[in-house]
């Protein structure tokens, strides 16, 4: 998933950057990078580990300049990346390019034949970032004529990724001594975000951004999301210039920002994150009172955060009190996205304590999110149980998980889902839960999009259906094989 920023200002860029990072943590806690451009000079540095931790105050004095990028990484494959594939990625051709994205290419092995054999261009990691920048400079090297860099060109450098590159990816590039590029792969399955301002003196500053809370926090106005294909780009001057650079573009954004990844203060695609959720638990509570024996049930309660919205709107419509009876520890990172199972099932009892004054002798109805692997829900039921509860409801915002994710999101592989090959009764089982509820796959969509311009989701993890061209059989079984390789 990721959280990726850029920005061109008057004034010097690292701070802003390192503010908005901090804004994006929860999108990623692998590690960090931040890129200033200094006139025709980039600086770079970048860590394992989370934004407060990677950066002192010798490293934020060296990171000069007016434009710059940074990234969080949330890593996609089973462990933790070494930090030669944190971004951002730099090519020193043309011009010096460096490069953050948020997604995942799903045609990496004939893009890394293509870049070996034909483009003649090195790769040194197994990151498809890397694949990216170096399409990216090989695509815009093809359309220097002299020292001269017109956003024409840069925009033609884009149409041209966009018919050889395939997946998801929402990218930020700054190019040195020029300006900075942002563009969105022409599903806009990731988020990417431009706003405004004017500084002290009346001169224009912009900002690409995963999500809107960063441009509210700098004082930014949103100008709107940048379109599925559309590439925008901003002139050291502050200059902005945009097009639209695929053929056939088509907005199909990612359901599960919607269900978990975003912050709830956020806006995407034009749909509150949170209203989207309190939609998600109105649709829930429908369900649960088709499916569950509500007047039974003495307490709905949460897993904090994510599902606080959807859980408050459950009680509400069921007219069952609403209790908190999970206490989080916030020094703990978000358990879905830390790299490997054993370190995910660790931390959930590190995450989340059961007061037992909530649960003695209760009948209680938890709601959360979604349940992906079904670690963390499996030991959730057992410490409302340990806490002295009844009966333990457990319910998902979210349909059952049941497909890989290979849009930027860790589900690689069929074999960590607890909902594969699995009915609900059988998955009720493994969670040791009295009874189990799921959203449905057309209320969730009817949820998210309801009073939007949007039309469609991204929801190939419970659909397995994926928009993208590349996504076969026998490209899921390799993705399957080098994961667990």
């Amino acid at each position: 998933m990721c959280g990726i920023v850029g920005l061109v200002s008057q004034g010097p860029a690292n701070q802003s950057i390192y503010d908005a990072l901090l804004l994006l943590q929860h999108r990623g806690q692998d590690s960090t990078g931040i890129a200033t451009v200094d006139g025709h000079v980039h600086h770079m540095h970048k860590t394992r580990g989370h934004v407060r931790e990677g950066f002192r105050t010798r490293d934020m004095r060296a990171l000069l300049g007016t434009m710059g990028l940074g990234h969080v990484r949330y890593a996609t494959r089973g462990a933790a990346a070494n930090e030669e594939e944190a971004q951002p990625f730099y090519v020193n051709a043309p011009y010096g390019i460096v490069l953050v994205h948020n997604g995942n290419l799903t045609n990496t092995r004939e893009l890394t034949r293509e870049l070996f054999d034909i483009d003649r261009r090195h790769l040194n990691t197994t990151s498809d970032t890397e694949l990216l920048v170096n399409v990216l400079a090989h695509e815009l090297q093809g359309q220097v004529r002299g020292t001269h860099l017109d956003p024409a060109q840069v925009f033609d450098a884009v149409e041209r990724v966009h018919e050889r590159v395939e997946g998801s990816y929402a990218t930020i590039a700054t190019i040195a001594g020029h300006g900075l590029l942002a563009f969105r792969d022409p599903f806009g399955i990731r988020p990417l975000i431009l706003g405004h301002r004017f500084d002290d003196a009346g001169k224009s500053e912009w900002v690409v951004a995963s999500e809107s809370l960063v441009l509210e926090s700098g004082g930014y106005d949103i100008v709107r999301d940048v379109a599925p294909g559309e590439a925008v780009f901003v002139e050291m001057d502050g200059t902005m210039h945009a097009r639209q650079c695929a053929k056939d573009p088509r907005l199909v954004p990612c359901s599960f920002e919607y269900v978990y990844l975003a912050r709830p203060d956020s806006v995407m695609n034009g749909i509150s994150v949170y209203d989207a959720r309190l939609r998600l638990g109105n649709r829930l509570a429908d369900t649960i009172e088709q499916y569950a024996p509500t007047g039974d049930i003495d307490v709905v309660m949460p897993i904090p955060d994510s599902s606080r919205p959807a859980a408050m709107q459950v009680a509400r419509k069921l007219g069952i009190e609403y209790r908190e009876g999970f206490y989080k520890n916030r020094y703990v990172g978000r358990t879905f996205i830390m790299p490997g199972q054993a370190e995910r099932k660790r931390s959930v009892r590190q995450k989340l304590n059961a007061m037992s004054s909530e649960f003695k002798g209760k009948n209680i109805l938890i709601v959360d999110d979604s349940i992906v692997r079904g670690t963390t829900s499996k030991e959730i039921v057992e410490m409302a149980r340990a806490a002295g509860a009844n009966e333990v409801t457990f319910t998902s915002a979210a349909p059952p998980v049941r497909f890989p994710h290979v849009y930027g999101i860790n589900m690689p592989t069929r074999a960590e889902l607890i909902a594969h090959d699995r009915k609900i009764p059988e998955i009720n089982r493994v969670l040791g839960s009295d009874h189990l509820i799921y959203q449905e796959v057309g209320d969730m969509r009817d949820a998210i999009i309801e009073g939007s311009d949007v039309t469609d989701l991204e929801m190939s993890c419970f659909t397995g259906e994926y928009v993208t061209g590349s996504v076969s059989p026998e490209y899921l079984a390799w993705v399957e094989a080098n994961q667990l390789s």
